[in-house]
């Protein structure tokens, strides 16, 4: 289907690239119609939402105050995270901070991070990742030709995250993700990063090395031992704030001289060119629709603007020849066999072992424990 032939909704941005997008009579997407009924219901852009993270923050503090940090908090050097170091600063939090250098960051993005870092006071721990191994599952999950290529990137990156946390005695992890720029999430275009069978099951068979230093975290790992053994939690703070995202940019540039990337995920040059060029070429997603149409639903911009947005070419033919280039060269691979492996036709996740049989007995289990429990507590109340 050609783009030109596409269905788009009448209140957001998204269209039939989604291949599980409904509409409804009056050609609003299913996207909006579960932002309305669900996820409004877990959103607090307001007082409620100050005085519920008032509240969270005043228990991390108290749990915390015999330790050396009472959380603990990625930072890539994007606006999310780098907002959210500023907002946990002012609210007198003293965090483990992280980056996980996985071999991609912009120049703009090591300054933005020492800058945030230096004005907040806070000690930066800097894990660098193999990149033998990296460049390896990297080049393993172009091959197996799948829709998201961030997985070797994102894995890694909650998985040291945990890893410290668990070190250092941490139990609150604090995210930079929110509603307000990432309500809709088309499941179609994604599968999770935390899937470490799926991640195994590709670099087993298009990899060249064994993975001895690259953090993984297990099924188990994640679902159970983090959350109900060691009793780990994450907190989203933007999700009980008014965030704009313009708004905290130019209060970041205001506050500490941050540096605009200009377009998302600008701090990573690969994710830059797996979001902009990649996705688009191979699979007809243009990942500027989910986060558009997240920021119409929140009431950061109108339909009207978003569309005016998406008018914009996704890449520069100069910077993209360039990123192609660098990419190619910092991969070990000649930019011929990374042009062919973007025209290439794509792959499912499915293709390749994965946790969607114990994720769905997961999700069974706990629906039925909601509805055993939730009858018990009806009876008796």
């Amino acid at each position: 289907m050609t783009e030109q032939n596409r269905r788009t909704c009448t209140r957001c941005v998204m269209d039939t690239s989604d291949p599980e997008i409904i509409f409804d009579a009056n050609g609003i997407c299913n996207h909006c119609h579960k932002f309305d009924n669900e996820i409004r219901k877990r959103w607090f852009p307001n007082e409620m939402g100050r005085k519920k993270l008032e509240g969270v923050f005043s228990v991390i503090r108290q749990e915390g105050r015999a330790k050396e940090y009472d959380c603990i908090i990625g930072l890539s050097g994007g606006v999310d995270s780098s907002y959210l170091a500023l907002i946990m600063k002012d609210y007198g939090l003293r965090p483990l901070v992280v980056h996980v250098d996985g071999g991609w960051n912009s120049e703009l993005a090591v300054y933005n991070i020492e800058q945030i870092v230096k004005y907040c006071g806070y000690e930066l721990f800097t894990h660098v990742v193999d990149w033998e191994e990296m460049r390896d599952l990297q080049l393993a999950y172009l091959r197996a030709g799948v829709a998201n290529q961030d997985v070797p990137q994102d894995h890694v990156f909650f998985a040291t995250l945990y890893h410290f946390a668990v070190k250092n005695n941490i139990r609150y992890v604090i995210s930079g993700g929110n509603i307000a720029t990432e309500v809709v999430f088309p499941q179609a275009w994604h599968h999770a990063a935390m899937d470490a069978i799926n991640l195994h099951a590709i670099h087993r068979r298009y990899g060249s090395a064994k993975l001895r230093n690259y953090k993984t975290i297990s099924f188990a790992e994640y679902y159970f031992y983090y959350p109900l053994i060691r009793k780990m939690k994450t907190v989203r703070p933007l999700n009980y704030l008014p965030y704009n995202k313009k708004e905290a940019l130019h209060e970041l540039i205001d506050t500490i001289g941050y540096k605009d990337y200009g377009r998302k995920h600008g701090e990573s040059r690969f994710t830059k060119f797996f979001q902009n060029h990649y996705l688009p070429v191979k699979f007809g997603i243009d990942k500027r629709r989910m986060h558009l149409s997240s920021m119409i639903l929140s009431g950061q911009m109108t339909r009207d603007e978003a569309v005016a947005e998406l008018a914009r070419p996704l890449y520069d033919p100069v910077e993209l020849a360039d990123d192609m280039r660098y990419v190619a060269k910092k991969l070990g691979i000649s930019l011929e066999q990374l042009e062919l492996m973007v025209r290439q036709p794509g792959h499912s996740y499915k293709e390749f072992s994965n946790w969607d049989g114990s994720y769905k007995l997961l999700k069974k289990i706990q629906g039925f424990g909601e509805k055993v429990f939730g009858r018990v507590i009806r009876n008796y109340a």
